[in-house]
């Protein structure tokens, strides 16, 4: 996932398509997973602190409106680890996936 490997330029150009054919709360998940990517991309490629809190303020509104876990994803968990991968640039975050009920660790 291009998310987990720090491609976060592309992960975004990946999911902008499909976050423009979708509606409702997959739009939301998506438009949030495009900005938390986008928030990681300022703050780490283009050394913009402020522009990566802006992002991920502005995915936090649209992962507001989606269920704790969604598509297989621990949503909550993902929010907590851009936070801090925010705050601690050493700090490499992964989509927390759950497995069967259960959050898959890495």
């Amino acid at each position: 996932m291009l998310f987990n490997d720090g491609d976060y330029w592309e992960c975004h150009e990946v999911l902008e398509p499909s976050w423009l054919e979708t509606e409702g709360v997959e739009k939301h998940f998506l438009a949030g997973l495009i900005l938390l990517a986008a928030a990681l991309y300022k703050a780490r490629c283009m050394k913009s602190d402020r522009g990566g809190r802006r992002n991920y303020a502005k995915a936090l509104r649209h992962l507001a409106l989606v269920p704790d876990h969604f598509g297989g994803v621990d949503v909550r968990e993902l929010e907590a680890r851009v936070h801090q991968a925010l705050r601690t640039l050493t700090i490499h975050p992964r989509v927390p996936l759950l497995v069967e009920g259960t959050l898959e660790r890495h």
